[in-house]
């Protein structure tokens, strides 16, 4: 990765991990991959991002995983040829989450290439994601389902 790649993924990692609804949750942006473009994410069970029951409240479980896709596509896809919005989502919680909390996101480049020629075709893809939440010992403490919005921008809306 060339010096300028490098400052430029250092700087998104800082914006995301100041980015003010993750910091209220307690959730951090590990690692910014850039072939493929990938993210882990992390959050530490603490006193702000509880339930009732001493866990990781749902919605800040559901945050750790929010955005990841749409920022894999529009920056695989460009921003310029392309829209990505969220179109709908569904969390299934497995077992209650203690301690530190964890996420991979990814998107291999074949199906990336899938998603682009379907929006050539078509003018709109919707691709559906989903992703693991685990703890540290790998257990899986949530399943999340994305469903994305893909369109040219040229295509009518």
């Amino acid at each position: 990765m060339s010096s300028s790649a490098q400052r430029a993924s250092r700087w998104k990692l800082r914006v995301l991990n100041i980015y003010p609804p993750y910091l209220g949750a307690g959730v951090r942006v590990r690692n910014l991959g850039t072939t493929p473009l990938s993210f882990d994410v992390e959050m530490k069970l603490r006193w702000w991002n509880r339930n009732y029951f001493g866990t990781h409240f749902g919605g800040s479980l559901y945050a750790l995983c929010d955005p990841f896709y749409c920022l894999i596509l529009i920056e695989a896809l460009g921003p310029r040829r392309y829209v990505v919005w969220d179109k709908a989502a569904a969390i299934r919680f497995r077992r209650p989450g203690r301690g530190r909390v964890r996420a991979h996101f990814a998107i291999p480049p074949e199906r990336i290439a899938a998603i682009r020629a379907e929006a050539e075709r078509d003018g709109v893809a919707e691709p559906l994601f989903e992703v693991a939440v685990t703890d540290d010992a790998g257990e899986v403490i949530a399943l999340v389902e994305k469903r994305l919005h893909v369109r040219r921008r040229d295509a009518a809306s």
